[in-house]
């Protein structure tokens, strides 16, 4: 008989009480698939006395994550607490160089001291999974690191953030505003009562530099990542994006171009036609573009306790297998190193809404200041408040939407021209733009 794994959880809350749960209802299916049963000896939490509807007669409680971590009664560490530093920190390092396999959903913590950790993997021979870390129960990592180990990525990009995804289509769908849309969020508890961290794009941009790093065999570095958020969004765009054919989504965006790998987190308009476009409401959705390949897309919960713990379990029973993956796909030596690429220098489409003032002269002058900058012009609409389209006799003392659908150009090209526009006074406040990303 093959002794069982011996699990320490550390942290208990929503996802950590789900995970107990799971292992205990999966107990036959898990020694069935791994070989071995898998049960939980010992956990540590912030409360010993919560009610948490789990029973943990028989299960010891450690004083700390620290003390759980190098408890030698354990073999495999479940870090659940969350925060890029400490205690997670210390507590996993320590479990790592007493050669203990590690488990985590942490994040933020991968994305900061994830290659330190990994070194420490290689070292004393523990696994390091983290699949739950990135898109919960969507398998991306899992997908990138061993099912597509032979292939050569040049992109991949995604939905990674389900709060601003629910907000997204809730403007789309009833033409609400952001802040009315951010208030639901919040209310379903979809949203957290300071949302910045979601919807200005950071979440996103900690799971890309993740992603990256397994796709294209860089260091982990999430401050190379250029990052916008969505709270300038206005229904108004979501509107003309579906006359247009595109929908808007937060996208997360890592491509190998010829000056480096690109990493980018901003609102973008993608084709309504496109898997990633159909992917509404919190789920989350992953497309990786290969060599020899279609484009193949991931999708799933991205959040919730029961598809995290889902995705925690996996990795335990690949630890319950001996499994050893290298963290990154590749020995952190043959790493790979990545600058922030200057947005400067991107190429693609581009969706330009103006509040261009109703006077004679006024197309004529935007026309010229984009052809200065050899922006070429997809499509044009002209919106007047009686609702004609495309030009009209109609004139007004107010600005009037104008919406510019650009050939691919550079973002230094549309920048200058918007820059001359705003100088020639012939539109009122902020131009919107809005990257296009094609299939």
């Amino acid at each position: 008989m093959v002794a069982p794994l011996k699990l320490g959880i550390a942290g208990l809350g929503t996802v950590g009480a789900e995970l107990f749960r799971l292992i205990a209802r999966q107990d036959k299916v898990l020694a069935a698939r791994c070989g071995r049963s898998v049960r939980v000896v010992a956990v540590t939490a912030r409360s010993k006395a919560k009610k948490r509807g789990i029973d943990l007669r028989g299960v010891a409680w450690a004083k700390s994550p620290l003390a759980l971590a190098t408890d030698p009664e354990i073999d495999c560490f479940v870090e659940l607490i969350g925060g890029a530093d400490e205690p997670a920190l210390s507590a996993i390092e320590a479990a790592l160089g007493l050669g203990k396999s590690v488990v985590t959903a942490n994040k933020a913590l991968i994305a900061k001291h994830g290659l330190r950790l990994a070194a420490l993997a290689e070292q004393h021979g523990g696994a390091l999974n983290y699949e739950a870390a990135v898109g919960a129960a969507i398998p991306v990592i899992k997908t990138l690191r061993e099912g597509l180990a032979g292939t050569g990525i040049n992109r991949i990009y995604g939905i990674l953030n389900g709060t601003c995804n629910y907000i997204l289509t809730r403007m789309e769908q009833e033409g609400l505003s952001f802040d009315a849309c951010l208030k639901d969020a919040q209310r379903l508890g979809y949203a957290e009562a300071n949302p910045s961290f979601d919807v200005d794009g950071h979440d996103t941009a900690q799971k890309l530099s993740i992603l990256a790093s397994l796709a294209f065999g860089t260091k982990v570095a999430q401050a190379a990542v250029y990052v916008e958020g969505i709270s300038s969004i206005a229904p108004e765009d979501l509107a003309a994006a579906a006359e247009l054919g595109y929908r808007v989504k937060l996208l997360g965006v890592a491509v190998r171009t010829k000056t480096g790998i690109e990493q980018r987190v901003h609102p973008t308009m993608v084709p309504r036609s496109s898997s990633i476009a159909q992917v509404m409401g919190v789920t989350n959705a992953v497309t990786i573009d290969g060599d020899g390949l279609s484009p193949i897309t991931l999708v799933g919960p991205g959040a919730g306790a029961e598809a995290t713990a889902s995705a925690v379990i996996a990795d335990i029973a690949d630890v319950a297998r001996g499994i050893r993956a290298l963290p990154f796909g590749r020995p952190i030596a043959k790493l790979g190193t990545t600058r922030k690429a200057p947005m400067e220098r991107h190429e693609g489409g581009y969706y330009i809404r103006l509040m261009a003032r109703d006077l004679t002269g006024t197309a004529a002058t935007i026309a010229t200041r984009l052809a200065e900058q050899g922006i070429s012009i997809e499509s044009i609409v002209q919106r007047h408040p009686n609702g004609n389209r495309d030009g009209g006799s109609h004139k007004t003392s107010s600005p009037v939407p104008v919406i510019l659908i650009t050939y691919a150009t550079t973002e230094d090209a549309v920048r200058r021209a918007l820059a001359a526009v705003q100088r020639d006074k012939v539109i009122s406040g902020r131009p919107q733009v809005i990257r296009i990303e094609k299939n």
